[in-house]
C-alpha cells in the first residue's frame, strides 16, 4: 500500500535554533520551512521534519541513518564542520571512527546536539 508512496522521515529536538544550525549548517541539508512545530528539511528528496519539543526521549539507537558513497571523505568533511563521531567499546573502529560490520558495510556514528544517534553508511 506504501510502497509508492514518499517517506517522511522524523527526528525530535528540544532547541529549534541549535538544531536549524546542525542540520543545515553541519551536515549540509536544506531547511525548506520553519514553523512554531518543527524544521522541515529536504534530505536530497526525502522529507526530514525535526519536530521540536519540550523534552525529548532519546532512543538507545540509531534514529537516521546516510548512505554515502564515500564513507572517509564524508566523515572527514563531516568533522570538519564540527561534527564529532563516537567510539563505542568493543567495537572495531578505525581513527576516523569507522567500523566495518561483518557484512563488509561501514559505518559511522555521531549525534545531534541533543543526543539522537545519526549514521553514515558506505555499502
Amino acid at each position: 500500500m506504501l510502497g509508492s508512496a514518499n517517506l517522511v522521515a522524523f527526528v525530535t529536538v528540544s532547541d529549534a535554533a541549535r538544531a536549524r544550525t546542525f542540520y543545515r549548517d553541519a551536515l549540509g541539508l536544506r531547511l525548506v520551512s520553519e514553523d512554531t512545530f518543527a524544521l522541515v528539511f529536504d534530505a536530497n528528496g526525502t522529507m526530514l521534519r525535526v519536530a521540536v519539543a519540550a523534552q525529548v526521549a532519546v532512543a538507545p539507537y540509531t534514529v537516521l541513518g546516510w548512505a554515502v558513497a564515500d564513507i572517509a571523505a564524508t566523515v572527514r568533511a563531516l568533522a570538519a564542520a564540527g561534527v564529532e563521531f563516537q567510539r563505542y567499546p568493543g567495537m572495531q573502529q578505525d581513527e576516523l571512527g569507522i567500523w566495518r560490520s561483518p557484512g563488509g558495510a561501514r559505518v559511522a556514528w555521531f549525534k545531534d546536539p541533543d543526543g539522537n544517534t545519526l549514521s553514515v553508511s558506505q555499502h
